[in-house]
């Protein structure tokens, strides 16, 4: 396996941290070495939440730097806008399109960013956005979004779609496993 860098980021609640988790996983079952690094913002009250997931033959720290990411999976908007220059000129950036204002937005003092999708699209060729929201929601969970990115992942994968389903198997908790399946599967059929 190649080495990959993955930075995942996202607002506290939205479940980054669990597909760290399932990343991290993926990658002992795919033969790797990994490392998983959280930094949490001020995640029990919506702040902002990255995760760096690196794995290959032999990682020596989890620490991504700017330009180095492959893979940036956002799990909000202004989040993706907010650490776009860690990807690489090659990488790819899997943005969900859900809007989630931060604390000086909601207190009046900034603005949210107009059009962040298209300007992301514009610096970012490699861009694909998803309502990956309305997507759990159908699946019957709006909490399984992150799964839904993560089944969109899966799809550009060299991993093997049922070394996946395994992970998440052993990573989500028994009470939500069904509708964290369906939610991958609408990801991967994206």
């Amino acid at each position: 396996m190649t080495d990959l860098k993955i930075m995942i980021v996202g607002v506290g609640g939205q479940g980054t941290l669990l597909a760290s988790r399932v990343l991290g996983n993926l990658a002992l079952k795919a033969g790797s070495d990994v490392k998983v690094s959280e930094v949490h913002g001020m995640s029990q009250r919506g702040g902002s939440v990255v995760t760096y997931v690196k794995f290959g033959k032999k990682v020596y720290s989890p620490l991504i730097e700017k330009g180095e990411a492959d893979l940036i999976l956002a799990f909000e908007k202004l989040e993706a806008f907010r650490w776009v220059d860690y990807l690489k000129p090659d990488g790819k950036l899997i943005v969900n399109d859900q809007r989630l204002d931060p604390m000086p937005v909601i207190t009046g003092k900034a603005k949210y960013p107009p059009s962040i999708i298209s300007r992301l699209q514009e610096k970012i060729p490699q861009t694909v956005a998803v309502d990956a929201l309305a997507i759990a929601k159908e699946c019957g969970n709006i909490k399984a979004a992150n799964v839904v990115l993560l089944g969109l992942v899966a799809k550009t994968s060299a991993i093997a779609k049922e070394t996946w389903l395994e992970a998440i198997s052993e990573v989500v908790p028994a009470k939500a496993l069904e509708v964290n399946l369906k939610a991958f599967e609408a990801g991967y059929n994206i």
